[in-house]
């Protein structure tokens, strides 16, 4: 009785600390690169496409499952080419140098992209 008592109390601590996580709060630490500021520079870059006129684009949330090392450059964005197989638009926001760690030495993080809905 105890244990499932405790195990209940557990789940809705995580379900609680869960919910509260949001990409606004998941921002770049000492060691990680927040999905905050990669949700950000897609932003931007998409921003400076869409000033073009030629096609309007709005960025969606980056897979909330990422987690990179901090980015030690400031980081790039482009279109995802197509050839890396990818099913819908997205923008590839780039870390050229991550801080030194024993996973990645780079990275990129894809961030879709669609066309505003229009009522």
């Amino acid at each position: 009785m105890l244990r499932s008592i405790l195990f209940a109390a557990t789940l809705s601590a995580c379900v609680l600390c869960l919910t509260s996580w949001s990409i606004e709060t998941d921002r770049s630490t000492e060691y990680k690169h927040g999905l905050f500021e990669i949700r950000a520079e897609a932003r931007h870059f998409v921003e400076r496409e869409n000033a073009k006129g030629q096609q309007q684009w709005e960025v969606l949330e980056p897979n909330v499952k990422v987690l990179v090392p901090r980015c030690e450059v400031p980081l790039r964005s482009q279109w995802t080419p197509k050839s890396l197989g990818r099913s819908k638009p997205s923008v590839m926001v780039i870390c050229a140098t991550a801080v030194p760690n024993d996973v990645m030495k780079r990275w990129d993080v894809y961030v879709p992209v669609e066309r505003p809905h229009h009522p």
